[in-house]
């Protein structure tokens, strides 16, 4: 009977990436299988056979109220600490776009590269990492893009280079940001596991393999061929423009390096670098200005966070029903994934692409389940998780036509989906690659 509940989850799971691939509402897809896998798992409990629960005893203890218990209300309860994170590097990143803190950081990139199209571009990449090492979210994404993509596109700059060096930018920036690690940390359910540990040391390698890499391919994809200049692309720029302090354009990065160097925790650096900010570019002239700035710049984040929140919720119930139903995937897969160290990378590395269209190696998709597996098959988060952070932060934010904001890409610079993914595929698959094998010489040691 295992055997069966386990050849039904995994049908369960394919269905899941068909609807994914076919750009289902992720939120509804996730709830409904954390619904399914917990009828799954309730069944096991009363028809496994008695070796498999003697072998298994959380599966043993179930019961129906257990079950629901645990996927639909410890799951959304336990949640609270990563929700009030997100609205405070919401509200950071919303303070940089209303200060004109951000615009005014890529205008001085653009006056720095001169009359040189492509160094102008590799300084414009490097500026937007480090904008999203502490930035997060699709307006935030919107909002820069209007800035950078323009500049790009009138310094001639072929617009499919454009967007993919764009987006890998934004995801080199996203590896050190401590927004998504604590998204995705949840998923583990392993709070030993901290933003300024192992992680860090790996976050920072991603971040310049992926930067490296993105340098790269502008540098050769450029001299290929030339995009015809848009003069219409710069004067987009000049209605946003704010007198900005020098020393202001510090700030985006200051909440990062807070945590690193003084190992402050994140959501006061958030709040001391926001109030930095709008004291730095003069915000904070009265009491009332002061109370109508913040109220309005937490209020906007939050409604930028709102969506990914709502994710974040129903995802927790369906890796609570994937960690109750792992026993099951191990009765069936158990023999087939590979359990060694370096088996394991290999498989993270040639199938990288699998993190596309919100497939089984990235957890901002069906990856939950595969990450259940792995956990089930004796893997400790410290291996799991630089390996699964590579094809969710590269293959599916970086480069899938899935991700919001590289469909707002897409749209806004005319560029076709194939044409993108002919682009993005190949640089992202080079990354992971890259970051398997330096997962495997940093963490392979620490494997079980």
């Amino acid at each position: 009977m295992e055997f069966v509940i386990g050849v039904l989850l995994l049908l369960t799971f394919v269905c899941l990436v068909v609807y994914a691939v076919k750009g289902g509402n992720m939120a509804l897809g996730v709830l409904v299988m954390a619904t399914l896998w917990a009828i799954f798992a309730t069944v096991g409990h009363y028809f496994a056979s008695d070796s498999f629960l003697s072998a298994n005893e959380g599966i043993a203890s179930l019961s129906v109220m257990s079950v629901i218990e645990e996927v639909f209300q410890n799951a959304f309860t336990n949640n609270g600490a990563n929700t009030i994170l997100f609205f405070f590097g919401a509200f950071f990143g919303r303070v940089l776009l209303d200060t004109g803190i951000a615009a005014a950081l890529i205008r001085k990139t653009v006056e720095l590269g001169g009359d040189k199209p492509v160094i102008t571009s590799v300084l414009l990449s490097v500026v937007v990492a480090g904008i999203f090492s502490s930035m997060f979210g699709t307006g935030a994404v919107i909002a820069i893009g209007v800035i950078v993509l323009p500049i790009l596109l009138s310094l001639g700059i072929n617009k499919r280079v454009a967007l993919t060096s764009f987006m890998l930018a934004i995801g080199a920036g996203l590896y050190i940001n401590v927004l998504p690690f604590n998204q995705y940390q949840i998923y583990y359910g392993d709070d030993s596991y901290v933003y300024n540990g192992p992680f860090l040391k790996f976050g920072i390698a991603a971040l310049i393999v992926q930067l490296v890499v993105c340098i790269v391919y502008t540098i050769i994809a450029s001299k290929k061929k030339k995009a015809v200049s848009h003069a219409w692309a710069a004067q987009t720029v000049a209605p946003q423009e704010k007198k900005v302090p020098g020393i202001a354009l510090l700030i985006p990065f200051l909440p990062v390096a807070m945590v690193i160097i003084l190992k402050i925790p994140i959501c006061f650096a958030f709040l001391v670098s926001a109030f930095l900010a709008l004291l730095a570019c003069g915000r904070l002239t009265s009491f009332s200005e002061t109370a109508r700035v913040i109220t309005k710049n937490f209020n906007d984040g939050v409604i930028d966070t709102a969506p990914l929140l709502c994710f974040m919720m129903f995802i927790q119930a369906f890796n609570k029903a994937a960690s109750i139903c792992a026993p099951y995937f191990h009765a069936v897969l158990g023999g087939v994934i590979p359990k060694s160290v370096i088996g394991i990378c290999i498989l993270f590395a040639v199938f990288a692409p699998l993190g596309l269209f919100r497939g089984p190696l990235t957890l901002a998709g069906s990856g939950a389940a595969m990450l259940g597996i792995l956990k089930g098959l004796g893997f400790s988060t410290i291996i799991l998780y630089p390996l699964f952070y590579a094809p969710t932060m590269t293959m599916n934010i970086s480069c899938c036509i899935t991700q919001s904001w590289i469909v707002w890409g897409l749209n806004y610079t005319k560029n076709e989906s194939k044409d993108y993914l002919k682009h993005s595929i190949p640089c992202g698959w080079i990354i992971c690659i890259i970051l398997a094998i330096i997962t495997y010489f940093m963490f392979g040691s620490m494997a079980f």
